[in-house]
């Protein structure tokens, strides 16, 4: 099912910035819109000020490039435009040229559930130059958000250590869609459950939950809500003990729990909501143990977060689950993943591709050119950089294995033959057919995990990580410095060519 067409109407081509039109517009107007191009998206710095991001948000990005379309709804709607001088915006037959636009581009793209890192592309885009940029706005919004909240789910798994984490989010959500795609994205990310139902539907992902202190505040006391509970959910009593006092909700659950012993059925655990969550989980697993359950679980939620989980295991919490909503489906601390869709090369019809590059007086935020592709190289299990390079379709000709920094050339290195490589921009598209099949959440969850066993333990580490290598392909390099110094001094004749 597609998740996308199942929640919203057949056509979401108007899920775009108005500047996406105004230039298609312009390009076709004035007959450059016969130009190829070569786009690719790529962010500058790991989200949590961390060591490693997690790619994410590709199959709803194929879902909406596959249903991509102009409806007569939509173009109504863009007929009403006007401009500044009160005139229609679009001429009619701009209007009637979207309406038989098609996305006939290659795609090649990053496996979801890759782990990537600063300046390596996720997506590169290449074909008609208005079909690529109208895909600017649309994958931006999947991919940033999607990336966001599954490198925030990968954190918080390696804060928990092997223990399971459920996402509790959607009442905090950023809206409705907000609230599924960070659902499935903090599954893909390493949760284990979501409480969101309709994203269980949608996606497949387990969910999990019992009752809220509204349920303990609905009766005449604590003792009396965990029993009415138990007698209508025997094989679902996980108690909320937190509503009056923790420790006096962790003896009522425990007295609870021995009649559902005694009618043959368990106690699931007990969930802390508030308060001292390391020791109110110390003094309540004593509890359980000493009363004979020692299989029941510790819930933990309230504001968790991979930080705050990190202190209380070193405090010696005992928590077996962990429950975390806001700060995780709201990727709190980073409002927004900060990848960008840049223009690399531009080819008129029958001519050759001529690379294209961003300036800027930040040295970060000027852009590669050329037609990229990521080489990914290994020394055993452990990745040990990545590589960007210029995949030069005029020949088939691979990369050298030198790399250069390019924000300092005297950083280099020198890989060998020995080391293993893999190139990581696969064919999503071509021609606008989609070539790559549809993937399994569990096998997205399992490539999550794979990538971060192969990444050095300082990489994954919250403080200071260390800053695994990219670089650029010497060849590559050598075109961006030529460029550089080319567009740095412009003349009045030949600008670009």
């Amino acid at each position: 099912m597609n998740s996308l067409t199942s929640l919203y109407r057949p056509s979401l081509a108007l899920l775009t910035d108005l500047y996406q039109l105004t230039m298609a517009y312009a390009h076709w107007k004035t007959g450059s819109y016969r130009k190829e191009a070569v786009f690719h998206l790529y962010f500058r710095n790991n989200p949590f000020a961390g060591g490693f991001t997690v790619a994410c948000g590709l199959a709803r990005a194929k879902e909406f490039i596959t249903d991509f379309r102009f409806s007569d709804d939509d173009l109504a709607y863009l007929r009403t435009l006007g401009g500044q001088d009160g005139r229609p915006l679009f001429d009619e037959g701009f209007v009637e040229y979207l309406r038989e636009l098609k996305l006939d581009c290659d795609i090649d793209a990053v496996d979801e559930g890759r782990i990537v890192f600063p300046s390596t592309p996720l997506v590169r885009v290449r074909g008609p130059i208005i079909a690529a940029q109208l895909l600017e706005t649309p994958l931006l919004n999947v991919i940033n958000f999607e990336t966001l909240i599954a490198t925030k789910a990968a954190r918080i798994a390696i804060a928990a250590r092997g223990e399971p984490v459920m996402e509790f989010g959607l009442r905090r959500a950023q809206g409705i869609d907000g609230a599924l795609a960070a659902s499935r994205a903090a599954y893909i990310g390493g949760c284990s459950a979501t409480s969101n139902v309709l994203a269980g539907r949608l996606f497949g992902i387990p969910v999990k939950g019992t009752h809220s202190h509204s349920w303990v505040m609905a009766f005449g006391s604590e003792m009396e809500s965990f029993e009415q509970y138990a007698a209508a959910s025997p094989g679902n009593c996980v108690f909320l003990v937190d509503t009056f006092h923790s420790l006096d909700g962790v003896a009522h659950a425990i007295e609870v729990g021995r009649k559902l012993k005694a009618a043959g059925h368990q106690l699931g655990g007990i969930r802390l909501d508030s308060g001292d969550l390391a020791y109110l989980s110390i003094e309540a697993r004593r509890m359980l143990d000493e009363a004979g359950f020692k299989d029941a679980a510790i819930v933990a939620s309230n504001e968790l977060d991979e930080n705050i989980i990190n202190s209380l295991r070193e405090q010696g919490a005992r928590v077996s689950i962990w429950g975390v909503g806001t700060r995780l489906i709201t990727g709190h601390d980073q409002s927004a993943m900060g990848c960008v869709y840049k223009l690399s090369a531009v080819k008129d019809p029958g001519g050759p591709w001529r690379a294209r590059m961003k300036l800027s007086e930040q040295a970060a935020k000027v852009s590669n050119p050329g037609i990229p592709q990521v080489r990914r190289f290994s020394s055993g299990t452990e990745f040990v950089g990545d590589m960007i390079w210029h995949e030069d379709p005029e020949t088939s000709a691979g990369p050298s294995l030198l790399m250069i920094d390019p924000l300092d050339m005297t950083r280099r290195r020198m890989f060998t033959p020995s080391h293993r490589h893999e190139d990581l921009l696969r064919p999503i598209f071509r021609k606008g057919a989609l070539v790559s099949p549809p993937e399994t959440l569990a096998l997205v969850r399992e490539r999550v995990q794979t990538d971060l066993a192969s990444l050095h333990q300082g990489i994954k580490r919250f403080v200071n990580p260390h800053v695994y290598p990219v670089g650029l392909e010497e060849s590559l390099f050598k075109m961006r410095s030529d460029l550089m110094l080319r567009l740095r001094n412009l003349r009045a004749d030949g600008l670009f060519d």
